[in-house]
């Protein structure tokens, strides 16, 4: 086959091989799906997650092997040291170790049940890992935001030096309204400084959550405020307790220290342990010899008791840990709860009666500004305090986001 067209098929399978092929293309803004599907393809902690249930996947298969044979020689009656073709007797045999059937299907349970509690580590890290895509995708937006409503701030402020300084030239004005433009210039400036600062570090948090360069070009497209959900406290309450991963992980502790216990009574009963050999006596026809032997480990049984005692121990502690867990994950899941009822109340009242009022004052003051009522920094007070509500009402929206972000952590769920 032509080198070119290897080439092509490399390429081609590449790119069906990658699930945001596409969806990610050099300057493209990426949404919060997206966000959240690079993360969970590429972040270090779920990648490593992974490998950590695949090694004790490869465990499972350990514990249930068979016994190895073993096969010997033994050399007698040598005239010199290691002359084993002199040698007057020799045997070769080999010897197996047959256990009671139940005992490796219960080796096999045990770490069935260890590689389970390391595969619930891997829902923990996603729903965290989601999380944070969340979190940072959304303070991206409201640095964003805030970004916004400073460029307007400095704005308005230059407009306001330039006609300051323009009626100062023509005897209007005083100096020091001048100066005192200039400084709510110089002031606006700075906060758009901070703003772009707060900006480039929102997308460099993000970006680490994304497995990327902290450095790296992004950009989002999304909005900051997020649909109003239906909340039902005593639904999420039930959903949080079937699904919260540390809830299982515990379960299948508890359920592999009771095979743990099964295992240390089934010790009690011996294995047995056969000897097959071929005998060879200088002068004498050869023969063969068949050995059974019965360890008895139930006249020694302190160790299994030990086991025994020690497993229920484990049982009684990790039945205590399930109940806290429970009684964490429902306050976890009220509190998120009551965090979102709060944030929707504070944005409805920033929708219908803050934000509503503040612009009716702006307006109020531009026109006074334009028929010469009021001077400039009576207008740029009232436009910082428009800004200011619109900062508090983008701080409700992100709360709100927020609040929505761990109440799906805190119940489970994953999208």
């Amino acid at each position: 086959m032509p080198r070119c067209g290897i080439c092509l098929r490399l390429l081609i399978v590449l790119c069906l091989s990658s699930p945001l092929w596409g969806q990610t293309r050099a300057g493209e803004a990426l949404s919060l799906e997206q966000c959240i599907a690079l993360a969970l393809e590429r972040h270090p902690l779920i990648l490593s997650s992974v490998k950590r249930h695949e090694s004790s996947l490869a465990r499972v298969r350990q514990a249930t092997v068979y016994p190895y044979p073993s096969v010997y020689f033994n050399s007698d009656l040598q005239p010199r040291l290691l002359d084993f073709a002199n040698s007057a007797e020799s045997y070769l045999g080999v010897t197996q170790t047959f256990e009671l059937p139940r005992k490796r299907a219960l080796r096999g349970k045990i770490a069935e049940r260890e590689s389970q509690q390391v595969e619930t580590s891997i829902d923990l890290v996603n729903l965290e890992v989601i999380f944070q895509v969340k979190k940072s995708f959304y303070e991206l937006l409201l640095a964003q935001e805030k970004l916004k409503y400073a460029r307007l701030d400095l704005e308005l402020t230059e407009d306001y030096l330039q006609n300051a300084e323009l009626k100062f030239a023509t005897g209007d004005v005083a100096r020091v309204e001048v100066l005192r433009a200039k400084v709510e210039a110089l002031k606006a400036a700075n906060a758009v400084r901070v703003a772009t600062s707060n900006e480039d570090l929102a997308k460099a948090r993000l970006n680490y959550h994304l497995a990327r360069r902290t450095n790296a070009p992004l950009q989002v497209t999304g909005q900051l405020q997020v649909p109003f959900a239906d909340l039902n406290l005593e639904q999420s309450r039930t959903e949080a307790l079937n699904l919260r991963p540390e809830l299982r992980g515990l379960q299948f502790s508890i359920e592999k220290e009771i095979h743990t216990q099964e295992s240390a009574r089934l010790s009690n009963w011996p294995d047995l342990d056969f000897d097959l050999s071929r005998h060879h006596l200088e002068g004498e026809p050869t023969s063969w010899s068949f050995t059974v032997s019965v360890p008895l480990p139930f006249l020694f049984r302190q160790r299994q008791e030990a086991e025994i005692a020690e497993a229920q121990a484990s049982i009684d502690a990790l039945e205590r840990d399930s109940d806290q867990m429970r009684n964490t994950i429902l306050l976890e899941v009220e509190e998120a709860y009551t965090n979102a009822q709060k944030a929707r109340n504070q944005i409805l009242l920033y929708q219908r009666e803050i934000l509503p009022h503040a612009e009716e004052v702006f307006d109020m003051f531009t026109f006074s500004y334009q028929v010469g009522e009021i001077g400039g920094i009576e207008l740029i007070e009232a436009r910082k305090t428009l800004n200011e509500s619109r900062k508090a009402y983008a701080d409700a929206l992100l709360e709100y986001a927020l609040a929505l972000a761990t109440l799906d952590k805190a119940v489970g769920r994953r999208p």
